[in-house]
């Protein structure tokens, strides 16, 4: 497999720790999350600005200068106001990521322009004005529509990344064999495209704290078998980092045995190796979803 891009989700305005942050103009708890995941092998860092409908300028510039003080590596944008996202790609040092844009008309028109102004790469979600896909065939045709239009105002294959946009599994178990059966489609659909995920939204549903890691993991490597481009994802789970890399080869293999439909007696396996095959059935819907399934 190829190493995975890994985008840390950890400067998000959600967690009360970084909105109070912003509030206060308080640098340390931003700059201490980023370096955090840059020690920890991120490739990027997504600063999650949400909607920022105040004082949008002023304050995607903050965060961006308070974050490259600390760290050179490329940063990944995320707001869906187009204000506020130029703001920051106009103070990126690196070539940064626009996350995100998305199949809607609005979207697509304010947005994407940005990628082809900056010449960034830019995360587009296979959202467009009817909804969400609801299959791989669905995605398919999206992301077909998406490319020729972002192609028409020059941007290229190699700089747009597709989101998949996958719902949490207790939500929607079906999806995730769609998902994998579109990730097998886009190297012929769309050459040169690169696809990434929100690691974290298969478990963000009220799964336990403790059980969203092995649930992200097992989703990661069933991923890892696709040619999955990128995720953005929690990087202080270092056994996630260590998959992302290839380095748990044991791991994978369990993994895309479970996956083929292997029998493989668990007389003589550990509880971690049990809990990725437990898993495995649970997203590929041979066992429903409960928040207990490691137990039964």
């Amino acid at each position: 497999m190829n190493p995975i891009i890994i985008i840390g989700e950890g400067i998000h305005v959600v967690s009360k720790e970084i909105s109070k942050a912003i509030e206060r103009r308080n640098p340390e708890p931003i700059q201490r999350l980023a370096r955090l995941q840059a020690e920890a092998g991120a490739d990027y860092l997504d600063l999650n600005l949400g909607p920022l409908t105040k004082n949008s300028v002023e304050i995607a510039q903050w965060i961006v200068t308070t974050v490259q003080e600390v760290t050179n590596l490329p940063l990944s944008i995320d707001t869906p106001n187009p204000e506020a996202m130029e703001a920051a790609l106009n103070i990126c040092r690196d070539r940064p990521l626009i996350n995100s844009a998305s199949g809607m008309k609005e979207s697509k028109e304010k947005m994407l322009p940005l990628a082809q102004k900056y010449s960034t790469d830019v995360i587009v979600l296979l959202i467009n004005d009817n909804g969400l896909p609801s299959d791989a065939e669905d995605r398919a045709v999206i992301t077909m529509e998406i490319v020729e239009y972002a192609n028409s105002l020059g941007i290229q294959n190699e700089n747009i990344w597709i989101d998949g946009v996958l719902m949490p599994v207790c939500v929607n178990q079906e999806q995730i064999v769609q998902y994998l059966e579109f990730l097998k489609m886009v190297p012929n659909l769309v050459p040169g495209v690169k696809t990434v995920v929100g690691l974290s939204n298969i478990s963000s549903c009220g799964t336990p704290k403790d059980l969203r890691g092995i649930l992200n993991r097992t989703f990661m490597a069933m991923i890892s078998r696709y040619n999955q481009s990128a995720v953005i994802a929690d990087v202080l789970d270092k056994e996630l980092i260590q998959l992302t890399r290839g380095e748990l080869p044991e791991v994978l293999k369990l993994v895309y045995g479970i996956m083929d439909g292997e029998e493989i007696f668990q007389k003589n396996l550990t509880e971690r190796e049990i809990a990725y095959i437990k898993s495995v059935d649970v997203l590929l819907g041979r066992k429903f979803y409960s928040h207990s399934w490691l137990e039964r």
